[in-house]
């Protein structure tokens, strides 16, 4: 090495770009990622980019569907606690349970890590979340790029984005125009958070509450707060994947930020409304705490947070009790929670509110 290079090199690490540190992360990770692969996967990792052989899908007039989405400020609560295990399981979730409402099943997935500072440890613990979520959701995780970013991050901050691209048959494609007055709605429960709505939910725990992360979730909680907002995101996609297949859907609706007024119209024609009912399901408890705390009114709430649900089947009325139960079989609990009928494509309450207080 000559004078010159070892000013380069000692220039570079000075910045805060760490060669090394990138290497040692790339070797722990190399494992992680190929736990993923399915047989369409060619090449390894280290490419300049993933290779998937969709001819070995055995589909016979494919589409691609493509998604794209992050963890948004959960992150924020994650770098707090330390605990990065899991947040990569919820960027899996956002993608992929996406994808599933054209009716895709989830093929590759790539993601983008953004560091202050490269730590080995922690981009392990990232992917590692990943990986499970890729094995899970059944893409292989194909790619990924680790940026280091001194002087604009700091050292311990991290964002994540995740790509995920599916495939549907051209005539599986479901765009809402199927939905019909009549049409049930077959909600998925969600336990948690998952990754939504967390700037209204960090504003109230530590703007308006003062409350800590290491405090009890609510009284008599063996949790913490930490522990309820950290939940990872269940994925949905295999289960909705698997009743596509073997019932008539009409509709699919995954439920992020927004809520039901702003994620089922999305799949709705214009003539219909979704007319919901708020007491059919039990909302999880962490969204009352939240609501107390904060003194957030029910509308508020409801267009805000998904309340305990996960996706929307939108399906005919005869085949309700079928979805439910192929979707319990998943280990995805669901329950009916309303109709469509003639309208403007909007959601509706039965009663009065449609928030945790519901």
């Amino acid at each position: 090495m000559t004078g010159a290079d070892e000013a380069i090199g000692a220039g570079y690490k000075a910045a805060g770009v760490d060669i090394d540190a990138g290497a040692e992360a790339v070797r722990r990770i190399g494992p992680l990622v190929r736990s993923t692969y399915r047989p369409e996967v060619m090449g390894d990792i280290g490419g300049f980019g993933g290779l998937f052989d969709l001819a070995r899908s055995g589909y016979r007039d494919p589409l691609l569907v493509s998604a794209t989405d992050g963890v948004g400020t959960k992150a924020e609560i994650a770098r707090m606690t330390g605990r990065l295990d899991t947040i990569g399981r919820d960027l899996v979730a956002m993608c992929v349970d996406d994808l599933v409402c054209s009716g895709a099943s989830p093929l590759f997935f790539l993601d983008y890590l953004a560091v202050g500072r490269l730590d080995p440890d922690a981009v392990e613990q990232l992917v590692t979340g990943i990986a499970a979520g890729c094995s899970e959701a059944g893409c292989a995780l194909i790619g990924g790029e680790m940026a280091e970013h001194p002087g604009v991050m700091s050292a311990d901050q991290f964002d994540l984005v995740g790509f995920a691209v599916g495939a549907v048959e051209r005539d599986d494609v479901m765009d809402g125009s199927a939905a019909v007055p009549g049409d049930l709605l077959v909600a998925i429960d969600s336990p948690n958070l998952r990754s939504n709505g967390f700037s209204l939910a960090r504003h109230i725990v530590f703007d308006v509450a003062g409350r800590s992360l290491d405090d009890p979730a609510w009284e008599g909680s063996e949790g913490t707060l930490a522990d309820e907002l950290l939940a990872p995101s269940v994925i949905y996609a295999s289960a909705v994947v698997a009743t596509l297949a073997a019932h008539e859907v009409h509709a699919v609706a995954h439920v992020t930020g927004g809520g039901l007024p702003g994620n089922l119209p999305r799949v709705l024609g214009g003539g219909v409304d979704a007319v919901v009912d708020p007491t059919a399901w039990e909302v999880p408890r962490i969204f009352r705490e939240l609501q107390d705390m904060g003194g957030v009114s029910d509308a508020e709430m409801a267009r805000v947070f998904n309340l305990g649900v996960g996706m929307v089947l939108v399906v005919p009325p005869a085949e309700a009790d079928g979805v439910v139960a192929t979707l319990a079989s998943g280990d995805r609990p669901a329950r009916v929670i309303g109709e469509l009928v003639s309208g403007t494509g909007t959601v509706a309450y039965r009663n009065p509110g449609g928030g945790a207080r519901s």
